[in-house]
């Protein structure tokens, strides 16, 4: 539906780069299918052509589903086509697209559902695989699968690679990152941020034209490649993550603590899975403002390097690569 590129649209994107890259260090072969334009260096792309307006369809959490759009289906036919003929031993499938169930009946494939059962029609294809083949990203959108009735047997969480390089030094800011979309509270993070005292910096892309948050109290960064992004999160006192719904996985909270960052956030969704309260950041009530402006100040009083060392032993790629792999060899033998 969209490019695979330095600077991700989102954690989903960003973990399958990751993935890919891990499994190919480890000696695996792979190949990457993907959207033309892509650019993941390292990595063998199969791309597919993607007809315009192929990307408008992408999902919204705060929004009704999109009308089913052609040219994904006819991009992800020719791409199951692709995979069908080259005869992978298992296949790591992370959209969230009908289509991509439907088309891939019959291979070894693992599915990763990066979001909880939001989408009818995808709720209805994933009903019809088998267990074993699906796999979510925290226990709290197991719950939710579970809940609509759907066995996704697997939580393998998100993983996030080292950056090897000394401790920066922490300048006075907040950050927010991610998409600049309603569903994450982008305005809430920067008044709890101004409330603690500290200088907000927004980085992002603003993908929905019809949300204007009020980015007036911070500085807007923009759309940055991920190794810009993780260098601002080593130097910034806090990141804030203020989701305004139950979000699956937070890569930012994740990325941020192996950066060494503490993160204020609601309480809500897979954080409390993902930011150990106390030691990776504080917790707050979800959508109380003077209650995340507390958890930030209290923030600025964490131990760094024990942030980092926790969140690299729990949130670290190696864990996560262990994990599909044994996946894998139960969906391919």
């Amino acid at each position: 539906m969209t490019p695979l590129r330095q600077a991700q649209l989102g954690g989903a994107q960003a973990f399958l780069c990751d993935l890919a890259a891990g499994f190919a260090a480890r000696g695996h072969d792979v190949t990457v299918h993907c959207a033309a334009g892509s650019d993941v260096p390292g990595l063998k792309l199969e791309t597919v052509p993607l007809a315009e307006g192929a990307a408008d369809p992408l999902l919204w959490p705060t929004r009704p589903p999109s009308k089913p759009s052609p040219a994904v289906s006819e991009a992800m036919k020719a791409m199951f086509g692709a995979i069908n003929m080259g005869g992978a031993d298992v296949i790591s499938q992370h959209a969230f697209e009908p289509p991509a169930f439907e088309y891939s009946k019959g291979l070894p494939v693992l599915h990763t559902l990066h979001l909880p059962p939001i989408v009818p029609a995808v709720r209805e294809v994933a009903g019809r695989v088998a267990p074993p083949q699906l796999a979510t990203v925290s226990r709290s959108c197991q719950a939710e699968w579970l809940k609509a009735g759907i066995g996704v047997e697997r939580v393998i969480a998100s993983g996030v690679g080292i950056v090897p390089g000394p401790p920066a030094p922490t300048e006075p800011v907040a950050l927010v990152a991610g998409r600049v979309t309603p569903e994450k509270g982008v305005e809430d993070a920067i008044a709890a941020a101004r409330r603690a005292g500290l200088r907000v910096l927004v980085a992002g892309a603003r993908l929905d034209h019809g949300y204007n948050p009020d980015l007036s109290g911070a500085e807007y960064l923009g759309f940055l490649p991920r190794d810009e992004l993780r260098m601002l999160m080593a130097r910034s006192a806090v990141t804030i993550c203020a989701p305004r719904w139950d979000e699956p996985f937070s890569m930012v909270a994740a990325e941020a603590q192996v950066s060494g960052c503490p993160v204020a956030g609601y309480r809500r969704g897979a954080l409390p899975e993902i930011v150990d309260d106390g030691i990776g950041g504080i917790l707050a009530e979800p959508d109380d403002v003077s209650d995340l402006a507390r958890a930030v100040r209290k923030c600025l009083d964490l131990d760094r390097a024990r942030v980092r060392t926790s969140a690299r032993l729990r949130l670290g790629l190696d864990a996560a690569l262990d994990r599909y792999e044994a996946a894998f060899y139960t969906v391919a033998f």
